[in-house]
C-alpha cells in the first residue's frame, strides 16, 4: 500500500522550501514598499506552519520509496504547492477567488503561462515577482529541484525522478541522480543569470530583466507588463529567441557540450537535429507568408516569424506580434509546433520532438514490412536501437494524447467555448504553452472569460500536461490502490 507517512514528510520538507521562497518575495515587497507585505507574511506563515504539520505526520517515516510512493508524491506535490501557492494572491485580493488563484498558480508552476488577470501592471512587485518565481521552480520540476537540494531525504530519487521527468527516455550524467541533479541546475542558474543579465545590458530595468529572464529560461511565458514588452527592442527579442531556444534543449546534451566541451555531441544527436530544423523550416514558411500576404519587410518578418516560432516549440508562449492577426495557415503551423514541443529533458512542455520522431520512425517501417515481411527493421536514436517497450509506451502515450484533446475539446464546446478556442484552448493547455490563437483568447489576452467549472478543467490539464499524463491517469486505475 501507499506509504503516507513518507509522503507527508516529503511534502512538509517541500512546503519549507515554497515558505524559503515566499520569504523571498516578502523582502521584495518590503523594499518596495507596497501593500502586498502582509499578504506574503501571512502565506509564509501559513505554509510554514503547515510543513510543521506534515513533518510531524511523518517524522517516524524512512527514506524509502516504492514506484506506487512515487508517483503519488509526485502528483500530490505539484498540487499542494498550487494550493499554498495561491494565497499570497487571495490574501492580497489580487485575484479574489479560489478558482482564479489556483488557476493562476498552477499556470505558474506548471509553466504554462496562462493568465486570469487582465491588468497585470496594476500588481504590486511582489506579487509580480512571485509570479515569475513560480516558473522558476517548476522549470525543471519541483520533487527534482528538492532532489538536488536535499538528495538524504528520498532514499528513492530514481524513481521519483522517472514520475516527474519528461520525454519518453531517461538520462543521466553520473551515477548518483543527486549529482545530476546539482548540475541540472546549475545549467539552468547558469543560463537564468545569463538572460537576465544580457536583457538588463540590452536596456531592461533590473526587476523586468529578472523576470523576464526567469519566464524565459523556464519558458513559463508570464509578464510583468500588459501584452507584451519585446516589441521596444529588436535586440531584447532575438536574445529571448536564443535563450527561449536554449532552453528547449535537453539539458543533458547542453552539459555534454558546455561543461564537457564536446559540441559535436549536439549535432549528433538525433532530436537536435529534429528540433533545430523544425525551427528552420516552420520559419522560413511562415517568414514566407508575413512577407506575401502581411507586407512585412524582410527583417521585420524574419524576426517575427523566428520569435513565435521559437516561442511556440518551445511551449513558451511569449509573443511579440499578435498572431490572431495573422493568416490562418500560420495558425495551423503553429499549432503543430505547439503539439510537437521542443526537447525532452528540458524545460519545455509538448509531446517533444524525440516522440515525434521516433512515430515518424515506426511509420516508416511500417511501410518497409509490406514490402519485407521478414526484416527486422529497429528505430534507432542517434545510432541507439529502441527497445521495443519503449516503442509500446509511445504508441500508448500517443493514444492517450490525442483522447485527452479530442474529450476535452468536446467538454469545452459543450460549455459554450467556440471550436477554434475550444481545440487550441486543450493543446495549449497540455502542451503547457498558455497561449491559444483564435481572437478571443490569444497570446495578448487572459482567460478570465472562461466559465469556473472550465478554469478548474483547465488547472487539471495544465498538471497532466506538465507530468507527461500517464503519471497523474495512473492514479485513477483500480490496479494502482491494489496491494499487491
Amino acid at each position: 500500500m501507499v506509504n503516507f507517512r513518507i509522503i507527508s514528510k516529503i511534502i512538509g520538507s517541500l512546503l519549507f522550501i515554497e515558505a524559503f521562497f515566499m520569504a523571498f518575495c516578502l523582502a521584495m515587497a518590503f523594499s518596495f514598499h507596497e501593500d502586498d507585505v502582509m499578504a506574503f507574511m501571512t502565506s509564509t506563515l501559513m505554509t510554514f506552519g503547515s510543513g510543521c504539520i506534515f513533518l510531524f505526520f511523518g517524522h517516524e517515516a524512512e527514506n524509502s520509496l516504492s514506484r506506487r510512493d512515487a508517483y503519488v508524491v509526485v502528483t500530490l506535490t505539484w498540487v499542494v504547492f498550487s494550493f499554498f501557492g495561491m494565497f499570497p494572491f487571495l490574501i492580497h485580493g489580487a485575484l479574489p477567488n479560489i478558482t482564479d488563484a489556483y488557476f493562476e498558480t498552477m499556470s505558474g508552476f506548471t509553466t504554462t503561462g496562462a493568465t486570469i488577470i487582465d491588468d497585470v501592471e496594476s500588481l504590486p512587485h511582489g506579487l509580480l515577482f512571485w509570479r515569475s518565481l513560480m516558473q522558476w521552480i517548476g522549470g525543471l520540476g519541483i520533487v527534482f529541484f528538492t532532489v538536488a537540494l536535499l538528495p538524504q531525504l528520498v532514499g528513492g530519487s530514481v524513481k521519483v525522478f522517472a514520475a516527474e521527468a519528461t520525454g519518453p527516455m531517461r538520462s543521466k550524467m553520473h551515477p548518483r541522480l543527486s549529482t545530476t541533479a546539482k548540475w541540472i541546475w546549475s545549467i539552468y542558474v547558469l543560463l537564468t543569470l545569463g538572460c537576465g543579465l544580457s536583457f538588463w545590458l540590452a536596456g531592461m530595468d533590473w526587476f523586468d530583466a529578472t523576470n523576464y529572464s526567469m519566464s524565459t529560461t523556464a519558458t513559463g511565458g508570464f509578464s510583468t507588463h500588459n501584452g507584451t514588452i519585446f516589441l521596444a527592442s529588436p535586440l531584447i527579442e532575438y536574445l529571448a529567441i536564443l535563450f527561449q531556444f536554449l532552453a528547449g534543449i535537453n539539458f543533458t546534451l547542453l552539459y555534454m557540450s558546455i561543461f564537457k566541451f564536446k559540441f559535436s555531441a549536439l549535432f549528433r544527436n538525433s532530436e537536435f537535429k529534429m528540433y533545430i530544423s523544425t525551427i528552420a523550416i516552420a520559419t522560413v514558411w511562415i517568414m514566407y507568408l508575413l512577407l506575401t500576404r502581411m507586407d512585412y519587410d524582410f527583417e521585420l518578418a524574419f524576426r517575427s516569424a523566428l520569435f513565435q516560432v521559437v516561442s511556440f516549440i518551445t511551449t513558451t508562449g511569449l509573443s511579440n506580434m499578435d498572431a490572431g492577426t495573422w493568416p490562418h495557415i500560420t495558425w495551423a503551423i503553429l499549432g503543430v509546433l505547439m503539439f510537437m514541443g521542443a526537447c525532452a529533458g528540458s524545460t519545455t512542455g509538448g509531446f517533444k520532438s524525440i516522440r515525434v520522431l521516433m512515430l515518424f520512425k515506426v511509420l516508416r517501417n511500417e511501410f518497409r514490412h509490406i514490402l519485407h515481411p521478414n526484416a527486422v527493421l529497429p528505430v534507432k536514436m542517434s545510432s541507439q536501437s529502441i527497445p521495443q517497450n519503449r516503442l509500446v509506451t509511445l504508441l500508448a502515450f500517443f493514444t492517450i494524447y490525442i483522447i485527452a484533446l479530442a474529450l476535452t475539446t468536446i467538454v469545452m464546446v459543450e460549455s459554450g467555448v467556440d471550436i477554434t478556442n475550444a481545440a487550441t484552448i486543450s493543446l495549449s493547455l497540455i502542451s503547457n504553452v498558455g497561449a491559444g490563437l483564435d481572437t478571443n483568447i490569444g497570446p495578448q489576452m487572459s482567460w478570465a472569460d472562461l466559465s469556473m467549472g472550465i478554469k478548474w478543467l483547465c488547472s487539471f490539464l495544465m498538471l497532466v500536461g506538465r507530468l507527461e499524463i500517464i503519471a497523474v491517469l495512473v492514479l485513477f486505475t483500480r490496479a494502482f490502490w491494489k496491494e499487491n
